[in-house]
């Protein structure tokens, strides 16, 4: 039998990786964990979280306004942009020491170092150059913004990353994509008094997701200012005498203070020897995996992003402690991704579980679409003409719900329980036995009791 340095190494300190770490150190394995910039990954580090702390900042504008129609006033109010990023950076240090001090307390070996395959079982951490071994390797680096290399002047551009440590907050901003990503920074600045473009080459925003969704949030943002235009693309960008000039296919010459690139991320696979260990990857880049997150290569597995199978970060996590059931517990355990709850972080919000209508339509022989579009309770005296969109799909020979999708306030919390639900099997008539809870707005979901209409073979009747 060879002898290693370790039982387990894992590359890459995101969510996936602490997680698979911290659990196999805590069963007694001898494991170290190698990360080259800092603990938390994209979620923590320069993502998700950072990120729903600007959300939150860019609220309280509305907030204030709100406040007028109950009867508050509300003195003149101003924003600083550097007490926000730096009040941010405290929260994510913590964060960050949080995740190590968890796999400290697990005993696992914290490496604050690039590491790369040598082979199959050797390690090179190219901070001081010394090599170690391992039975079993992780690899969980994550994704990183695709820098769009194509588009003339791409270097000039900053990405979601450079986003949260910019020095100054811009006078206005072009963002380029329609993902959740862009959607979500372009109500960031917007709601910081940033004057906001969107610009998507698709012909609306958020694709796959439920269209009705995608339609309603287009109509409110735009209804508060921010500038969208769908099927158009950037094709070169410049410097100019007061920020920077963009030429678009359609739409002619914008200029912007900054350009940001959301359009998609790529599997941070460049340089971690891969080859040189045999393992496989697709042309993307991405590590390709089995249904146990196992890599051609026997001993080396692969989690989170740079699998590029889904993109969030309590995916890593539950792939992480499949990896622990199959790896060190004997009992193979594959990743179950059906019926994910996701949100988009827009305002107004997305919540959403399972099939869109468009999805459920080409599944399913006919459908039931249950569908209520009301004005919330709160907006009666703010004065907001904002609606929220609550919609249920339902397989009509089982009566199962098998998508249900959100537009407003709190629609994540809403879809994080109606993700349960859902997974539960839950049928319509469960949710029409459920007594309402008035007021609020989640009630709707149980008090639509004949549908909006049907779908038979895709076609709405």
């Amino acid at each position: 039998m060879p002898t290693f340095d370790y039982d387990l190494f894992v590359i890459g300190g995101g969510s996936g990786g602490v997680r698979s770490a911290r659990v196999a150190a805590s069963l007694g394995k001898k494991v170290a964990i190698a990360e080259e910039y800092r603990y938390g990954g994209t979620c923590v580090i320069r993502g998700c979280v950072p990120k729903k702390l600007f959300v939150y900042a860019s609220q309280f504008h509305e907030h204030f306004e709100d406040a007028a129609g109950f009867g508050w006033t509300v003195g003149e109010s101003s924003f600083d942009w550097k007490k926000l990023v730096a009040a941010k950076d405290g929260e994510i240090a913590r964060l960050e020491g949080l995740y190590k001090k968890g796999l400290a307390g697990a005993n696992a070996e914290i490496l604050e170092a690039r590491a790369e395959l040598v082979d199959a079982h050797t390690i090179k951490l190219l901070k001081t150059g010394e090599t170690v071994t391992a039975k079993t390797i992780v690899i969980a680096t994550g994704g990183r913004p695709n820098p769009h290399e194509a588009l003339p002047g791409h270097e000039l551009c900053i990405s979601s990353n450079e986003a949260f440590h910019l020095e100054e907050l811009p006078k206005s901003i072009l963002i380029a994509g329609g993902g959740y990503i862009a959607v979500e920074f372009a109500n960031i600045f917007h709601g910081l008094g940033v004057e906001t473009t969107l610009i998507y080459r698709g012909a609306e925003i958020l694709s796959r997701f439920d269209e009705d969704l995608r339609r309603g949030l287009h109509e409110a943002m735009a209804a508060k200012g921010i500038r969208i235009l769908c099927q158009d693309v950037m094709q070169q960008v410049t410097k100019g005498e007061n920020g920077l000039v963009i030429e678009t296919l359609k739409n002619g010459t914008l200029n912007a203070g900054i350009v940001m690139l959301a359009l998609g991320r790529d599997p941070n696979t460049q340089g971690l020897g891969l080859d040189k260990a045999g393992v496989a990857v697709n042309e993307r880049g991405a590590i390709l995996v089995d249904d146990y997150s196992r890599t051609n290569v026997e001993n080396i597995y692969a989690l989170g992003d740079v699998t590029d199978r889904v993109q969030l970060t309590p995916v890593a996590i539950h792939e992480a402690m499949c990896f622990i059931e199959t790896e060190y517990k004997n009992n193979p355990t594959k990743p179950d991704y059906d019926l994910i709850p996701t949100a988009v972080f827009s305002q107004p919000e997305i919540g959403t579980v399972g099939l869109s209508e468009e999805e459920a339509g080409k599944r399913y022989k006919e459908l039931e679409v249950y569908r209520a579009q009301f004005r919330p309770l709160k907006a009666t005296l703010s004065g907001r003409a904002e609606k929220m969109i609550m919609k249920l799909i339902v397989d009509a020979a089982s009566r199962k719900v098998v998508g249900a999708h959100i537009l407003g306030h709190d629609a994540g919390e809403m879809a994080q329980l109606l993700g349960i639900t859902l997974k539960a099997g839950c049928t319509k008539d469960d949710f029409d036995r459920t007594m309402a809870l008035h007021p609020t707005a989640a009630e709707e979901l149980v008090t639509m009791y004949a549908p909006s209409y049907r779908i038979r073979d895709g076609q709405r009747i």
